[in-house]
């Protein structure tokens, strides 16, 4: 998808099982939204070709449209409706059978545990609960396929793990497939079964998230230095024998990857000792998708999904 000279999505190639839940996952500007606008067709792609359910986007837009329901971020919710009336009013929308629109509503308010507050206004509602009546209207037509766009964003951790357990639950008895955008990386490893890492309107890694975390390394051992010190600290530190690689983070911080990070742990220590480098916060963890993000981006990301810039030093 291009923009005059920007290339905001510029490429992408992938497959998304039935089934599965799928995560998009990038920083903001990477992309994530447009394509999910174009594959649920409010955006015209400007080259290539997208199926969704087996319809293309284009010249069966109207077919994509009645097989996928969609949520995005910013949730059109009449604050003045119930949750009920607004559930019923999707239905309608979407052409359900009269006979099988209250059995629908109550199957879904009960997944989603609002079955007790679905006759109050929306405008009473929490920004969680909120967020799981609007992921209710895109399911009340029963799409084999959803689209949510970073779905738990501004939502307080409680929340957040509410709705993942609402998402699995829905993956799992009702079999939907979903395609989510997310900038949280325990999201995307807490709950997708596949991830593609999207950088600059790219895919830059695709694969389950266990499969991502193996391709950094098993251990991650980090420190903090001065400025000053940090470029011979991570020189002389990717020379020892048991480190894969080492580099900068951040502002002072450096990240070293191995496969044994006890063994290497206490050499790290006696080198920094021998060298006279000063050092602070020194921790050992296993690699994390935040490390796969670094390795395949050369950056982190922050709270907000904005990027976080590291000196590239390896």
């Amino acid at each position: 998808m291009h923009y005059g000279e920007v290339h905001a999505v510029n490429g992408i190639d992938l497959r998304v099982a039935t089934g599965q839940i799928f995560g998009f996952l990038g920083e903001n500007g990477s992309g994530k939204t447009t394509t999910v606008r174009m594959l649920t067709t409010l955006l015209k792609p400007t080259a290539g070709a997208a199926e969704v359910g087996g319809f293309d986007v284009v010249s069966e837009a109207d077919a994509v449209r009645q097989s996928i329901g969609v949520a995005l971020q910013d949730a059109g919710l009449d604050p003045f409706q119930t949750g009920r009336e607004l559930l019923r009013l999707s239905a309608q929308l979407y052409n359900v059978r009269g006979e099988l629109i209250e059995d629908r509503i109550s199957h879904l308010l009960d997944v989603i545990n609002l079955s007790g507050d679905a006759d109050r206004c929306v405008g009473e509602y929490s920004g969680g609960m909120q967020r799981r009546i609007d992921l209710a209207a895109a399911l009340v037509h029963g799409p084999a396929i959803v689209f949510l766009d970073e779905p738990t964003t501004g939502l307080d951790p409680l929340s957040r793990q509410r709705l993942w357990e609402y998402i699995r639950r829905l993956n799992l008895v009702d079999g939907v497939t979903f395609f989510l955008t997310t900038q949280y990386l325990e999201e995307a490893d807490q709950l997708c079964d596949e991830i593609a890492i999207l950088d600059a309107g790219r895919i830059v890694l695709q694969d389950t998230p266990q499969a991502l975390k193996d391709t950094v390394s098993d251990d991650v051992i980090s420190f903090e230095v001065t400025a000053g010190d940090r470029q011979n600290a991570i020189d002389r530190v990717n020379a020892l024998p048991l480190v894969e690689s080492a580099r900068g983070d951040g502002v002072s911080k450096v990240s070293v990857y191995t496969k044994s990070g006890t063994d290497a742990f206490p050499m790290i220590v006696r080198l920094l000792d021998d060298i006279a480098v000063s050092f602070d916060h020194l921790t050992l963890s296993h690699a994390t998708l935040d490390d796969v993000f670094l390795e395949a981006t050369g950056h982190r990301m922050d709270d907000t999904g904005q990027a976080v810039e590291t000196d590239g030093s390896r």
